[in-house]
């Protein structure tokens, strides 16, 4: 008769657990750790974790900080999100998007993080004529859209720089000012982003966190706002920020984080 351990040997995957216990233990710590604190703290010679170390960084699980220590990239948190949390999310999402664009007069779309870009994950069209709308699936940047923005703007330092440079593993060196982080200083300081849009003449993009549990943003809603002057009854700009922010703030409910405290 087969004992659990017994059992539990005939599966064993040595080279997969050896992968699975560096990623659990950088997910554990801040600021990276060496190769032989890495070793040290899991019990094994450095030689065991040379070459898996050298395959999780150029998969993009692990990336190397200050030379010589190891921390973990989003990688992980961007395959999350672009799997049963999100369709949850965008799930309880399109009713309350359907609802603001009907309020607004204007289309809206849900973007997340994934791999150095912001994805549109859910899109809802402007009820009249007139709106405008981005493929779900579309890939859009970090850096010049309100949508980019707002994710970039409600994680923190650390996790801003993870994702930057996700993007400049996926697509291009970018080089960021001190008023672009200013900026996104102000955009956390006053829970949403305005902006022209740098693609399409006469758009503005109007964006907004959506909170997670531990008050980082897991997506961000924004309004592809246009003047509509064949309906003088369309809600102005202004309005229509408050009812964006509004709805954002009931998804980050939905999603689980406690709004009031965030905010405070």
């Amino acid at each position: 008769m087969t004992t659990d351990s017994e059992e539990a040997d005939r599966y064993r995957a040595p080279a997969l657990d050896k992968g699975l216990d560096i990623l659990e233990l950088l997910a554990g710590v801040d600021g990276g750790l060496t190769q032989a604190e890495i070793s040290k703290k899991l019990n094994r010679s450095p030689n065991e974790f040379y070459r898996m170390l050298d395959r999780l960084v150029r998969r993009g699980y692990v990336t190397r900080i200050d030379g010589d220590r190891y921390s973990l990239t989003l990688k992980l948190f961007g395959l999350a999100q672009l799997h049963a949390p999100v369709r949850r999310l965008a799930s309880y999402a399109t009713p309350l998007m359907r609802e603001l664009a009907q309020r607004s007069k204007q289309a809206n779309q849900l973007a997340v993080f994934d791999r150095g870009a912001a994805v549109v994950v859910a899109q809802q069209e402007a009820p009249d004529y007139w709106g405008i709308s981005i493929r779900v699936g579309s890939h859009i940047s970090l850096f010049d859209t309100g949508s980019g923005h707002v994710l970039l703007a409600f994680r923190s330092a650390e996790d801003r720089e993870m994702m930057i440079s996700e993007h400049v593993k996926s697509r291009s060196e970018v080089t960021l000012s001190d008023e672009f982080y200013a900026r996104l200083d102000q955009i956390r300081e006053r829970g949403y982003e305005m902006m022209a849009s740098a693609q399409t003449a006469g758009v503005y993009n109007l964006s907004a966190p959506i909170l997670g549990p531990d008050g980082a943003g897991i997506a961000a809603l924004t309004v592809p706002y246009i003047t509509l002057v064949n309906n003088p009854t369309a809600p102005d700009i202004t309005r229509t920020i408050s009812m964006l922010v509004e709805t954002a703030a009931q998804l980050s409910l939905l999603a689980g984080s406690d709004v009031a405290a965030v905010q405070e």
